[in-house]
């Protein structure tokens, strides 16, 4: 069976800094035709980051989408002209003022290709050492560094705090790690 859909037309309803979104029309595969809005976004990075003390490195934060504080791996968004690997380097700075030795690649994966095209790359930090050049954080962040064992983290997801997919997946990994 044919599953592709073709598009027929592309509307851009917005273009921001982080995202654009946009509303596809398509013919499919029956003839038919159907609107698609989709998220348009340049990529982001995740690192599951654990210390020496076998503790896993999380940022606190507010999310507004959700109303309220999480706790979540090291991410960020890939800037124009950077590749993933570079990204991962600068969030880990940013973000936690480690470096690491070596950033493994684990894993790529779409966050949610139902309605966005955004593409993670998921990195395991390997050797973490305190920054000798910290990065500015970007002036619109406000976060706290957290290191968690496992027990904690498990305490934290059962409240709700730990939610993300990126974070939960990073955690699973973490665990096959052990």
């Amino acid at each position: 069976m044919n599953f592709e859909e073709k598009v027929i037309s592309n509307q851009n309803l917005y273009d921001g800094a982080i995202l654009k979104l946009d509303l596809e029309t398509v013919s499919l595969p029956d003839g038919r035709q159907a609107k698609r809005e989709i998220v348009r976004h340049q990529g982001a990075v995740g690192i599951i980051a654990i210390t020496s003390a076998n503790k896993i490195v999380l940022i606190r934060q507010w999310r507004a989408p959700l109303g309220q504080v999480t706790l979540e791996i090291p991410a960020g968004k890939i800037e124009p002209g950077e590749t993933p690997s570079q990204t991962a380097v600068r969030e880990l700075n940013e973000e936690t003022r480690f470096q690491a030795d070596k950033l493994e690649l684990l894993t790529e994966f779409y966050t949610s290709p139902g309605f966005a095209d955004e593409k993670m790359y998921l990195y395991h930090a390997v050797n973490l050492q305190a920054v000798a050049d910290k990065l500015a954080q970007d002036d619109d962040e406000f976060l706290q560094l957290e290191e968690l064992t496992l027990a904690e983290v498990q305490a934290q997801i059962a409240a709700g705090t730990i939610c993300d997919a990126k974070t939960l997946m990073a955690i699973m990994i973490w665990q096959a790690m052990q």
